[in-house]
């Protein structure tokens, strides 16, 4: 098979999140803290954007903050299922 056919799957260490949001939005507070102690935990490294000082972030996602991205591709809006993240991010999921 060729190599630019075959998937490397990335550890979690090697995976960018990016949080979108503004300030005083309490959705955005929510979604902060589950993606701070996901990456906390898996490794992954994450950023934090404000749309009100981006006008592409802002023309693209102003209906839908928080909006998580990883590696730059939207993973999800609104409300960040931590387990949901955590498979994302290709680490195991914990129960309980």
């Amino acid at each position: 098979m060729s190599p630019l056919l075959r998937r490397t799957k990335k550890k979690p260490a090697d995976r960018v999140v990016t949080l979108v949001g503004k300030p005083g939005c309490h959705l955005c507070q929510d979604a902060r803290a589950v993606v701070s102690a996901v990456c906390e935990e898996t490794g992954a490294s994450w950023v934090e954007k404000d749309i009100t000082e981006d006008e592409e972030l802002y023309k693209e996602y102003w209906e839908q903050i928080p909006v998580v991205l990883i590696d730059d591709e939207q993973h999800t809006f609104w409300r960040v299922d931590p387990a949901r993240l955590r498979k994302a991010l290709g680490a195991d999921v914990k129960l309980g």
